[in-house]
């Protein structure tokens, strides 16, 4: 068996007269950093966005725009557990914590679930007790920037988390993005409230807001699969085909027998069982094995660890690894 891992000091090796470094993308060294940079300033544009829509709210009292602000809030108070994750990830494994801290990301995403669920929840009691206790709604002009404004600064936040998360291969935080650019259609959302009520029709503002809230729980339904699948060891079978795939491609490599993967934050970690020729030495098989791995990172740019486990093609997969029956120390009859 070949436990092939990497060393962050000691993963840069040359091939085909250029150089890799697989796995200094690492959470410690490089994405953690990206990560924060792009969660800090999101977070500080989110911020001025609803501070500015909260100013409108308070001179129009519209509650279709209060709506959309509490889920501006709550979309930049989601930067919060996401930025101490990144920031605990850096920490390097610990005798304790062998495989380091990157499911805090996960324990984040529960965090963000929570705080989008909360928002609907405020959002949509304000916009039913409006239905029953209508007000009028002031300065519509104000509403409608007001509206241009939450969306604009939504769609620039959307477009530099996804770029980031890009970058560093976080699907954590592309998925950020996705949500801050439906966030900012909400926005739009508010414009169409300010329109119906300045038609004539009061009641479109709060209307909106209940519309607006099914959005958000329509997110947290979303985020929620995403997160609880991964918090399971869920990855999509997408990704074990490109596993399979990247391998299969290997010379040398005879059959592919069992794949496992799974994400901790934002990196992936996969165990592949594959065969070789049982008449070729173990220096061969070797060779094979670092040249499977080698494929594995130029395919999965957000695979953080690989381990490759090799039997002959003779034997090939974890059932022939079973111990038969067998008794001892007076136990009973039992197999491995």
């Amino acid at each position: 068996m070949f436990m092939l891992k990497k060393d962050p000091a000691k993963s840069g090796h040359h091939q085909a007269a250029h150089v890799h470094t697989h796995g200094v993308m690492d959470p410690v060294l490089f994405t953690t950093q990206r990560g924060i940079w792009a969660v800090k300033w999101s977070f500080f544009g989110l911020l001025a966005t609803a501070l500015f829509q909260v100013f409108i709210v308070l001179l129009s009292g519209s509650v279709a725009l209060l709506a959309d602000t509490i889920h501006n809030f709550g979309d930049a108070a989601t930067a919060i557990p996401l930025w101490i994750a990144f920031t605990l990830a850096r920490r390097r494994p610990s005798r304790r914590f062998t495989y380091g801290y990157g499911r805090i990301e996960d324990l984040a995403g529960v965090a963000i679930v929570l705080t989008i669920l909360f928002s609907a929840v405020v959002a949509g009691y304000e916009s039913i007790a409006r239905l029953f206790h209508p007000r009028p709604v002031e300065y519509l002009g104000a509403v409608v920037v007001a509206s241009l404004v939450g969306f604009l600064g939504n769609e620039a936040v959307a477009q530099f988390r996804i770029k980031v998360g890009k970058e560093i291969g976080s699907a954590a935080l592309i998925a950020d993005g996705h949500h801050a650019r439906v966030d900012g259609l909400t926005s739009l959302a508010v414009l169409f409230g300010a329109v119906g009520v300045w038609l004539g029709y009061p009641l479109a503002d709060p209307i909106v807001g209940l519309l607006i809230t099914a959005v958000i729980l329509r997110i947290v339904w979303e985020s929620a699969k995403t997160v609880f699948t991964r918090l399971l060891d869920g990855v999509d079978p997408e990704v074990i085909e490109e596993i399979r795939h990247a391998v299969g491609h290997t010379p040398g490599v005879q059959d592919i027998s069992e794949v496992r993967a799974r994400w901790l934050g934002h990196r992936l970690y996969a165990e592949v069982n594959i065969a070789v020729h049982p008449e070729i030495s173990v220096e061969e098989g070797h060779k094979i094995a670092v040249e499977a791995r080698h494929q594995l990172f130029h395919h999965l740019p957000y695979l953080s660890n690989a381990i490759l486990h090799i039997d002959p093609l003779n034997a090939s997969g974890e059932k022939h690894h079973r111990i038969a029956a067998h008794v001892h120390d007076d136990l009973p009859a039992h197999s491995h």
